[in-house]
């Protein structure tokens, strides 16, 4: 029922904005798209994902020692996994990636923890290019909604960083699962948190991992830049920077498979409601970037078909939840 509520509000908000953008002309100005923006929209995805999979790699440092796994197994989960976000929520394919990892020699609670670091710095990463590019962007009419946005991220941000960097408030998350009568989740929170605690002592590769996402997220507003020029808007650069972000973040809320829906509204809201963008070139703006991300996880597609090669699977205690307090 879960899966059909949300294929269903992806057909309808698809079909919606569809409707709204004049579909005689959503195809005339596809095919009249510049082919030469196109292929500089596609080169940048293989840059952005090879650095989505490095910060990865990098965020598998806290990992105990001896319980990495070889860096092509790594690489086969990571993009195995990248490719089951097409039809999935996101959160239900960053908790395949944390299954997929733990399968090697790997626990539980340390693969979700790195699962939990990278989609955290992520969302980081673009709530600082986001701010870095609102001052440029004064003539925005929804420049005081776009603020409030990037400033709860961030303490969003704030939050999850205190949960990695301060005891005080390792122990208070604790407690607070405490009072819930289910021992199950106890042990859940006690590894979850002494996994994701042992990132304090890593600041040098949180560093890194943030630059890194940090490049990530201008790439993909490039990439937007690329498809936008491939489509004739005429929109300037740094009003991609305040968009695109938000956009992504839109795409990743866990209603629609794909963000298919919530992707085309959220365009439709910023380029035609605030720019005056004209709809047709919009929608298929829009078309074009959930595609642009779907090419950009073939390679996994791939790996997922012809299945994992054999590897160091665990019995149940190898993937269990049980960190340095657990049972």
């Amino acid at each position: 029922m879960t899966r059909f509520f949300r294929l269903t509000v992806a057909v309808v908000l698809t079909a919606v904005v569809f409707y709204w953008s004049h579909p005689s002309q959503i195809l005339a100005v596809t095919a009249a798209a510049d082919w030469r923006w196109l292929a500089g929209a596609l080169a940048l995805v293989l840059v952005d994902r090879s650095l989505m999979a490095l910060r990865w790699i990098d965020l598998l440092v806290a990992l105990a020692p001896g319980s990495r796994p070889p860096l092509t197994t790594v690489l086969r989960v990571f993009f195995t996994s990248s490719f089951v976000s097409n039809f999935v929520p996101s959160v239900a394919s960053d908790l395949y990636r944390a299954y997929a990892l733990s399968r090697y020699d790997v626990h539980l609670a340390e693969s979700t923890a790195s699962v939990l670091m990278d989609r955290a710095l992520g969302v980081l990463s673009v709530v600082l290019v986001a701010a870095a590019a609102l001052p440029f962007a004064r003539d925005l009419d929804s420049r005081r909604e776009l603020i409030a946005i990037v400033v709860v991220l961030f303490l969003v941000c704030l939050m999850a960083a205190a949960a990695v960097f301060s005891e005080p408030a390792a122990v208070l998350i604790r407690r607070s699962a405490a009072l819930i009568p289910l021992k199950v989740l106890h042990r859940v929170t006690d590894a979850l948190t002494d996994a994701v605690r042992r990132y304090a002592s890593h600041r040098l590769e949180l560093t890194r991992v943030l630059t890194l996402s940090v490049f990530v997220q201008v790439i993909r507003v490039l990439q937007g830049w690329c498809l936008g020029s491939a489509l004739g808007l005429d929109v300037p650069l740094l009003t991609y920077f305040v968009f695109i972000p938000i956009i992504v973040l839109a795409m990743q809320l866990p209603v629609t498979v794909n963000g298919i829906g919530i992707t085309q509204w959220v365009f439709h809201e910023l380029f035609v409601r605030q720019l005056g963008s004209p709809a047709p070139q919009v929608f298929a703006f829009s078309v074009l970037f959930l595609a642009l991300g779907v090419v950009g996880t073939l390679p996994g597609g791939l790996l997922y078909i012809f299945g994992e090669k054999s590897g160091r699977r665990t019995g149940v205690s190898g993937h269990g939840l049980h960190g340095p307090h657990g049972s």
